[in-house]
């Protein structure tokens, strides 16, 4: 499994990439191969003053090694040896009318034990309905293609994980996180802190057939949006609103993301795992959009909605 895991994670890389030049139109992905020094090591994908992406980056890692004491991945096992293998990747789009959107996609072993986590979620600026509920809707068919009953489950596990509440807002829009796909929920640490989590166990060999099914919904989610709003007119205000919001992304991935912190504590490249972050943000005191404003608009977007039921 070890070995069909990296392989499909490299060949969803590549396909993301390609489509995601095409996208661009000028901008190109430059690959930058690293080693970790605790075992394994990974590509890096980044493309930089592109057309459409100001920035992109996708990333494939497979990595090992001994988990750092007191560190449990959350399954209550005595082994720390690990495993892990997977994309991640981040858009930050140079106009505001095309939302940012991260994914990543990984399975995990530590010691006898192995599952799939992974999700993508959307973070608009200036956010259409429709595109939100295309974004839903295609995660939604990739959920089904396993269990009707995953999306719902995995959608509100987004909007409870991309959550800032300090700010009391979610991050943008959600759409599905999942994690522990394919172990016994009964060795999670502490299955109080995943009430999203399965609550029966799921064969590997069907968790990494919904892997290969949901990673490849990513691309069919997010492209058609990216498309239909490229040449939407914006102005200087509307760049700035862009740049303060995208301050909160960066908040969100320095105070909370668990990739992040699983990353840096087991030593991973600090190059890939930062590069999550927008070239370009702003913070600005106390500020408060006007009122009937479509600044003021977003915020109404920044809550757990049942986007699929709406019209």
């Amino acid at each position: 499994m070890r070995q069909r895991a990296a392989e499909l994670y490299r060949s969803v890389q590549q396909e993301i990439c390609e489509a995601l030049e095409a996208v661009d139109g000028s901008g190109k992905f430059e690959e930058d191969s690293w080693s970790r020094p605790g075992g394994g090591g990974g590509k890096s994908r980044i493309m930089r003053g592109g057309a459409l992406f100001e920035s992109a980056g996708v990333n494939w890692s497979e990595v090992f090694g001994t988990l750092p004491p007191h560190f449990s991945a959350g399954v209550n096992v005595p082994e720390r040896e690990f495993y892990a293998t997977g994309i991640s990747l981040v858009l930050h789009p140079r106009t505001p009318m095309i939302p940012t959107v991260h994914a990543n996609f990984r399975f995990l072993e530590r010691g006898s034990v192995a599952w799939f986590g992974g999700g993508a979620d959307l973070t608009p600026f200036y956010p259409w309905l429709e595109d939100v509920q295309h974004f839903h809707r295609t995660l939604k068919e990739g959920c089904d293609a396993a269990d009707p009953a995953w999306y719902p489950r995995f959608k509100d596990w987004c909007d409870s994980y991309f959550y800032l509440p300090h700010r009391k807002e979610t991050r943008g829009v959600g759409g599905i996180f999942y994690d522990y796909v394919g172990v016994d929920p009964q060795i999670l640490e502490d299955p109080s802190k995943h009430p999203h989590a399965l609550d029966t166990s799921v064969p590997l060999e069907e968790a990494y057939q919904f892997a290969s099914t949901i990673s490849r919904c990513f691309l069919p989610a997010y492209v058609p949006i990216a498309e239909k709003r490229r040449n939407e007119p914006y102005s200087e205000q509307e760049r700035l609103f862009q740049l303060y919001r995208r301050g909160r992304y960066v908040e969100f991935n320095l105070i909370y993301d668990r990739g992040t912190t699983f990353g840096l504590k087991t030593g991973g490249r600090t190059e890939s795992i930062l590069m999550s972050m927008p070239p370009m943000a702003r913070w600005e005191y106390s500020y408060q959009p006007d009122a009937g404003s479509r600044e003021n608009e977003l915020y109404d977007y920044l809550r757990p909605r049942q986007w699929l039921s709406e019209s």
